[in-house]
C-alpha cells in the first residue's frame, strides 16, 4: 500500500478532524431534543455500515476476506461500540469542546502503543510535543487547581471527563488494532466490518435495557442524520488514510478536533470557554503543528 506524501496526509487529517467536530456538534443537538446516547450510536454505525456497504457494491469492490480477518475487524467493531458510547455520554454530560479536549489524548496515547508494539518509536521532539499537548489540555480543562477547588472542578465535569477518558484509551486501541490486525485491509471494507459490529452491538444493548430513545421534533431528527452523515465520512476517511501515513504521530494532528469543535460549539451552540481554555486550546494548536513537523 503506498504512503501518501506527509504534508497529503495530515491535510487530510485536517479536514477529517473538523468533520469530526461537526458531528459532535450534531450529536448534542440531537441529545438536548430528546435522543439517547444509545440511538445514536446504532444511527451513526448503521447509518455508516449500510453507506460503505452500498458503495462498495456500486464500485464492485471485492467483498471476501479470510475468516480470521473478518473476525478481527469484528471485535475492534465492539471496541468502537464502546468508545461510541463513552463519548456520546461525555458529551451529553459536559460542554462538548471540554469532552473533546479530553478524548483527544487518543493521538498521544496511539503513539505510545505503537512504541510499545515495536510499530514505530516516536521522536524526542515529538514526545516533547505530546507532554507539551497535555498541558494545554489540562489549561483547556481548567483543572489546574489545587485542594478543594480541584475537588469541585471534579465534581462538576468528573464523570463527563472519565467516560472522555474512557473513549480515547478505546479509540487508541482501535487505531492500533487496525494498524496490527488489518494491515492491507481495504479501508473501505474495514469500515463497514467495524460500524456494523458495532451498530449489532450497540442495538442489542439497547434492546436489553430499553434505552431506545428518539428525537421528539425535527430539530432533534436534523441532528441524528447529520450526526450520523459527519461521523461516517471521517471514520470511513480515517480508515483509509491512516494505513497509509508514514508514521504513527502523525495521527496526533487529529488533536485539531478539540478546537475546531471549541469555535463551532461557541457558534453554534452558544458554548463559550475562559481566557485561560482557550489558551490551553491554542498550546494544543502548537503542539500539534510542532509533532507535525518532527522528524522520525
Amino acid at each position: 500500500m503506498r504512503p501518501v506524501p506527509r504534508w497529503a496526509g495530515i491535510a487530510i487529517l485536517l479536514v477529517i478532524a473538523v468533520t469530526f467536530s461537526l458531528n459532535h456538534i450534531a450529536a448534542r443537538i440531537a441529545f438536548d431534543h430528546g435522543t439517547s446516547v444509545v440511538t445514536a450510536v446504532v444511527f451513526r454505525s448503521g447509518g455508516t455500515a449500510l453507506a460503505v456497504l452500498g458503495l462498495l457494491l456500486a464500485l464492485r469492490a471485492p467483498l471476501a476476506v479470510p475468516a480470521a480477518t473478518t473476525g478481527r475487524a469484528l471485535a475492534i467493531g465492539v471496541v468502537v461500540a464502546v468508545q461510541s458510547y463513552c463519548i456520546y455520554a461525555a458529551v451529553a454530560r459536559i460542554p462538548v469542546a471540554l469532552a473533546l479536549l479530553t478524548f483527544n489524548t487518543y493521538p498521544m496515547l496511539f503513539a505510545l502503543m505503537s512504541w510499545a508494539g515495536g510499530l514505530g518509536r516516536p521522536s524526542p521532539r515529538a514526545l516533547l510535543a505530546m507532554l507539551t499537548a497535555l498541558l494545554g489540555l489540562a489549561l483547556a480543562l481548567d483543572i489546574a487547581r489545587t485542594g478543594g477547588e480541584l475537588a469541585a472542578r471534579w465534581n462538576e465535569i468528573g464523570a463527563g471527563a472519565a467516560y472522555a477518558g474512557c473513549a480515547s484509551l478505546s479509540f487508541a486501541l482501535v487505531l492500533y488494532l487496525n494498524e496490527r490486525w488489518l494491515h492491507g485491509l481495504d479501508g473501505r471494507l474495514r469500515s463497514f466490518l467495524a460500524m456494523a459490529s458495532c451498530a449489532a452491538v450497540a442495538l442489542a444493548g439497547a434492546l436489553t435495557s430499553g434505552a431506545l430513545a428518539f428525537p421528539r421534533d425535527g430539530a432533534g431528527w436534523a441532528g441524528l442524520a447529520l450526526l450520523t452523515l459527519f461521523y461516517g465520512s471521517a471514520i470511513t476517511s480515517l480508515f483509509v488514510v491512516q494505513p497509509r501515513m508514514r508514521a504513527a504521530t502523525d495521527i496526533a494532528v487529529l488533536n485539531f478536533e478539540p478546537v475546531a469543535l471549541m469555535f463551532l460549539a461557541w457558534a453554534i451552540l452558544d458554548q463559550g470557554l475562559s481566557a485561560t481554555q482557550i489558551t490551553g486550546a491554542l498550546v494544543v494548536v502548537g503542539a500539534i503543528v510542532a509533532l507535525g513537523t518532527a522528524r522520525r
